[in-house]
């Protein structure tokens, strides 16, 4: 029989740190459902540790919020310790996240790869919900994330959004959709270059299913029909509140 505390701990505050933005909302990880109002606050410039920790403490605050967090960050990261920095301050290199976060929130954070955090999501709630086999999400914004999953287990930090194609150029700097609006791109020449970035995934790593996410997957009827691949591509169920949801679900698996 459940408790009350049993019920609130379901209630988790997820985060979700971007280039440009800074979300968050309380989630009821029991289903995936936003509960609170969903706060967006602009990344601060330069996107160091500091400004992104008291952007982070400003956004707890507003919720009136007391209890674990989950973030999801654009970096790899190794038991709350940030290793790289695509998106972000370089001198966010060797930092405890979760120590930072902790720290300027006061109260208990778990910190995650953001498309790891979009991508525990939408395995557990969205599009491959019950799905055998080898899954990718891939989410597309001001850069380019990836998660992988084998029956439901993920591997964390793939970061394959930073590959390099078979063109000389990172990925990220061909198909995010950052580069898309920057250039000016129309659909049908963005959705060849999307097509050429799954390819080169298909050939390395035969995937069963393909999820699109992130801010571009608002847009997928823009795209989608274009998508010519062996493997079943589809646009995520839970678009981009997927990141707040999976750092929520994963703070809740973390804090024990």
């Amino acid at each position: 029989m459940s408790t009350k505390d049993d019920f609130i701990l379901m209630e988790i505050l997820g985060i979700d740190v971007g280039g440009s933005g800074i979300k968050g909302a309380i989630v009821e990880t029991k289903n995936g459902k936003l509960i609170s109002e969903r706060i967006r606050i602009e990344t601060p410039q330069p996107a160091t540790p500091e400004l992104v920790s008291e952007t982070i403490a400003t956004l707890v605050k507003q919720l009136k919020y007391k209890g674990s967090i989950g973030v999801g960050f654009p970096a790899a990261i190794i038991q709350g310790v940030v290793k790289t920095a695509s998106n972000i301050d370089k001198s966010w290199i060797g930092v405890n996240a979760n120590k930072l976060f902790s720290k300027s929130t006061k109260c208990h954070v778990f910190t995650l790869n953001d498309a790891d955090a979009a991508g525990i999501a939408e395995d557990k709630y969205g599009g491959g919900k019950n799905i055998e086999g080898v899954v990718i999400i891939i989410t597309i914004g001001t850069g380019v994330g990836t998660a992988f999953f084998s029956n439901g287990r993920l591997v964390p930090n793939t970061e394959v959004g930073h590959i390099v194609m078979p063109n000389g150029l990172k990925a990220e700097h061909y198909v995010s959709d950052f580069v898309r609006q920057r250039d000016d791109l129309s659909w049908d020449v963005w959705t060849s270059r999307m097509n050429e970035y799954l390819e080169y995934l298909e050939n390395l790593f035969y995937p069963d299913l393909i999820i699109v996410g992130g801010g571009i997957s608002k847009k997928s009827d823009k795209f989608l029909e274009g998508i010519k691949t062996r493997s079943k591509v589809i646009p995520a169920k839970l678009l981009n509140n997927a990141g707040i949801i999976g750092a929520a679900d994963y703070a809740r698996k973390s804090d024990k």
